[in-house]
Order: structure tokens, then sequence, then C-alpha cells
């Protein structure tokens, strides 16, 4: 192998690597969450009990997100 092949200058190699499997799922789930957002922005009407409260669907749905993760973050501290 010649030396042009075998060594990279770090300015080539952090430029074909910025594509991390991190970064790629990152961007596929923004991208995904951009398409929910958008496919469901339609109201609907939510009983809380007694109260029922109109709201797009992806805000209820990150809501729910949002309660999911403390919920899980909460049982997950007990446990250590």
């Amino acid at each position: 192998m010649s030396d042009r092949t075998s060594r990279r200058s770090p300015a080539e190699s952090s430029r074909r690597h910025w594509l991390s499997p991190h970064v790629a799922t990152g961007l596929v789930l923004a991208a995904l969450a951009v398409v929910l957002i958008v496919e469901n922005r339609h109201s609907v009407d939510i009983r809380l009990f007694i109260p029922v409260v109109t709201m797009p669907v992806w805000t209820a749905l990150a809501v729910m997100l949002i309660v999911g993760v403390v919920i899980g973050l909460l049982v997950s501290r007990s446990r250590k």
C-alpha cells in the first residue's frame, strides 16, 4: 500500500465519519417525529376524569411520552 491510502489527515477522517450510528439514529428519529406531528395535527377530545380537554393528537402523544419517561426514571432510580 502506498502512504496515500494508508494515512489520512485528521480533517479527512473527521469529514468522513461525521455520520456515526448515534447521529444517524437521531436524524431518523427526528424525521419520524416531524412526520408524526404533521400527520396528527387534528384536534381530539380527551376526557380527564370530569373535564374534557381538546388538543392536537401529537400534543397528547408528546405529553404521554414525557409522563412515561418520568415514570421510567422514577422506577429505575428506586431499584438502584
